[in-house]
């Protein structure tokens, strides 16, 4: 015996941003004119029919409250400013970034200066700092020496950055993660 195979249906797709005219399906609406005055709770009837008479659209601003509030305007200017204001926002944000700094426990007054001027760098930058401390064969048994110099560099950089994870071992490496304060 064969099973009854059903056909596929799809989910009808779901309209992005708020409803328009004849999308709004309720008995009654609260409106806005496109003065920016209440005109009081009024059937869907009277405010497709002031809409229209304005020459714009009619769309629903809060359709959680009771009755939903609609407001009467131009719907693609309404759109085009949503989406600027939506750019402007995205462009104005700043995305935080996880720099990592990896040293040796036996690391050179030199390198470890070159190190920290980058990572003050980084710090300018608004990005938080991973510091990996990696230990090679017979270093394991010093790890002393590896959290006296994540120390060193937790001191030297309280002023600007705050220790967000303390030194941890993880394997055969430790790591502490700084951001900027």
């Amino acid at each position: 015996m064969k099973a009854i195979r059903r056909p596929f249906r799809a989910a009808a797709p779901t309209k992005e941003g708020p409803r328009i005219n004849r999308e709004i399906r309720v008995p009654q609406v609260q409106l806005i004119g496109d003065d920016g005055a209440n005109l009081g709770v009024v059937s869907i009837q009277e405010a497709l029919a002031s809409a229209a008479e304005a020459g714009l659209d009619l769309v629903e601003i809060s359709p959680n409250s009771t009755p939903p509030v609609c407001k009467i305007l131009d719907f693609g200017k309404f759109k085009y400013q949503s989406q600027k204001k939506a750019s402007e926002a995205r462009k104005n944000q700043k995305t935080v970034e996880i720099k990592e700094i990896k040293l040796r426990p036996n690391i050179d007054t030199h390198d470890y200066e070159v190190k920290m001027k980058s990572m003050l760098r980084f710090f300018e930058e608004g990005d938080k700092v991973k510091i990996t401390l990696r230990f090679r064969g017979r270093e394991m048994a010093h790890q002393d020496l590896g959290l006296k110099l994540l120390f060193q560099v937790k001191e030297e950089t309280q002023a600007i950055a705050k220790v967000e994870s303390e030194p941890r071992l993880e394997g055969r490496q430790m790591v502490m993660v700084l951001s900027p304060k």
